[in-house]
């Protein structure tokens, strides 16, 4: 994982913090995240949504006419959580905090233009979502997200010592 973009590191927690390797992997199997955005009047609003990550970003197969739009036209920051586990000492997890960015025509029809740009996060999202084969379904586009801040846990390392 390159964090190289982040502009702020974790400090508190850092026992039970995950490694960059194992923020990779958790991100790369992991299916849904929560997407939190702010809306106008400055509450916030947050909803489910599948994701994939490359390495460096994190890459949301948005709606294009939903809230969650709307919301990052008006104000691009974003925190997305992904976590797991059921009992307390098997809880784990990543938000990722930043600013989106919108790649490629909306929604995304498959234009060649923006094809080099989209290679990757809709080769990851078809293997991921679809058995290998990314689908253009006319209302979805492309959020991208470089984090500027990344905060990990793992409970799990507490049992260990």
């Amino acid at each position: 994982m390159s964090l190289e973009g982040a502009t702020s590191q974790q400090r508190r927690g850092k026992r039970i913090a995950m490694s960059p390797e194992e923020v990779d992997a958790f991100l790369l199997d992991a299916r849904t995240c929560r997407v939190s955005t702010v809306g106008a009047d400055g509450a916030p609003h947050t909803s489910a949504l599948w994701f994939v990550w490359d390495g460096t970003a994190l890459w949301l197969n948005s709606v294009g006419r939903s809230q969650r739009w709307t919301d990052l036209a008006r104000d691009p920051r974003v925190s997305v959580l992904i976590d797991a586990g059921h009992d307390f000492g098997e809880l784990h997890g990543v938000e990722l905090t930043g600013r989106v960015e919108v790649v490629g025509e909306v929604p995304r029809t498959g234009d060649p233009a923006a094809a080099d740009l989209l290679t990757t996060p809709e080769k990851l999202f078809g293997d991921k979502y679809a058995n290998g084969k990314f689908f253009y379904d006319g209302g979805h586009a492309w959020l991208k997200l470089v984090p500027e801040r990344v905060v990990s846990w793992d409970f799990r390392k507490m049992r260990r010592g």
